[in-house]
């Protein structure tokens, strides 16, 4: 085999280090949730409930690691057997051009990767959330979303993939910072664009009726002062028995959504509780933080991107003849594996922080912390939430703190009478 060059070395090692890690920490996580429930965990979770909630960890944890170690396998087959410089050879011998070529390419390479990822979502979806009474999507209307999301993708992903080509192709070493620029514009907007445009397409929303759950959140969003446009319901239910809300658009434009399962399984105090922490990430400026963090993450990930296009050693590592505009883009792709294992749980560790405060948020504004600490046990008991995660599991993977570390916070804050973040 050819030598590599640290590239190539750096990428091999980050996959393969970075599967086996998750795998121990997933191995850690499974035997630190395997504590039968006594104290603040049995308030949570029955005995019966928390067999449930550790035979479906174990079940999601065979397969996470038996899809990410098929997937590293398939990657690794591909790379040693020559499957990038094939599907170069067969692109190129249809004469697209370098730009037209570049996007067929990496448009088939991400074909491959959803075809090859479908069986796994299939026994998710069809086998292992059944079997724990989670799944409520039909074959036809798993079939439906799959359909609208490769249009969603040929709609959206294909001119953003054939901008982002055509400035490497032909604004040189400025390419970076064009990409950075439309990158950063499509980042900022789709956040607002999802609720009204793209997730219509998937799921139905309807005005909130009028009635006691109506009045609770309409007195609430009066007391503190935030004005909205109107209260949608959206039928999660039938795709999956989880629950949540969420807040979208800007000022008197803003849209509340309640997931229908929200509704039917908790109290209106409760649902108060539930959309006041998403008030809270609102009011705090969590989503101009997260998207700032993001744009900063794309600039780096921009230059990243404008070093993989111009080295023909990393190439070299993928057994590729020549120096092409698609190969520098995938590569790149995998060359941003080792930076996510140090810029991942940096992200994690931001994201529990804004939810620690969103808690806060929730308690200064409702003056009670007990619908709170109530809807988030029903959520643990309704998830078959892991009340005891090993502190690395949570560190590599969970963008929530702990349920019952919020608990505790929640609750230090109510005994501290903690004031509205917004005057810190």
């Amino acid at each position: 085999m050819q030598a590599m060059s640290i590239y190539g070395l750096t990428i091999l090692a980050a996959l393969v280090l970075g599967f086996l890690l998750d795998a121990l920490v997933v191995f850690l996580n499974i035997r630190a949730l395997g504590v039968p429930p006594s104290g603040k965990v049995a308030e949570c979770l029955d005995l019966a409930t928390w067999e449930k909630s550790m035979a479906h960890a174990r079940a999601r944890a065979i397969l996470d690691i038996v899809t990410s170690g098929s997937k590293l396998a398939a990657l690794l087959v591909w790379w040693f057997a020559g499957g990038f410089l094939w599907l170069d050879r067969m692109v190129a011998s249809w004469e697209l051009g370098p730009l037209g070529g570049a996007v067929v390419y990496v448009g088939l390479l991400l074909v491959l990767f959803k075809l090859f990822s479908q069986p796994f979502k299939i026994y998710r979806t069809f086998v292992l959330e059944a079997r724990f009474g989670f799944n409520r999507t039909s074959a036809i209307t798993f079939m439906e979303d799959r359909a609208k999301g490769f249009l969603l993708a040929l709609v959206v992903g294909g001119p953003f993939l054939i901008v982002v080509l055509f400035f490497f192709h032909f604004k040189g070493e400025w390419a970076w910072l064009y990409f950075w620029g439309s990158a950063a514009a499509f980042v900022g907007l789709v956040p607002y664009l999802a609720p009204v445009v793209l997730m219509p397409l998937f799921n139905r929303f309807t005005p909130l009726p009028d009635g006691s759950t109506r009045q609770a959140i309409q007195g609430y969003l009066d007391r503190i002062g935030l004005p909205f446009s109107g209260v949608f319901t959206m039928d999660g239910s039938g795709r999956f028995s989880r629950t949540h809300a969420f807040l979208t658009g800007l000022g008197r434009g803003r849209r509340i959504v309640l997931f229908d399962t929200l509704l039917t399984r908790h109290a209106d105090a409760e649902v108060v509780a539930v959309l006041a922490r998403e008030v809270g990430h609102l009011v705090l400026g969590h989503r101009r933080r997260v998207t700032l963090v993001a744009v900063l993450h794309l600039g780096l990930m921009s230059a990243l991107l404008a070093l993989a296009m111009r080295q023909p050693a990393l190439h070299h590592d993928f057994f590729m003849e020549r120096v092409t505009l698609h190969g520098g883009f995938v590569f790149f792709v995998l060359l941003a594996v080792p930076l996510d294992l140090v810029t991942g749980p940096v992200l994690k560790w931001i994201s529990r922080r804004h939810e620690y405060a969103a808690d806060r948020f929730a308690v200064s504004t409702l003056g009670d912390s007990a619908p709170l600490v109530t809807a988030l046990k029903r959520l643990a008991r309704e998830n078959l939430t892991g009340l005891t995660p090993h502190p690395w599991h949570v560190i590599l993977h969970h963008t929530h703190p702990p349920v019952l570390a919020r608990i505790a916070a929640i609750e230090a804050a109510a005994s501290a009478s903690v004031p509205d973040d917004r005057n810190r």
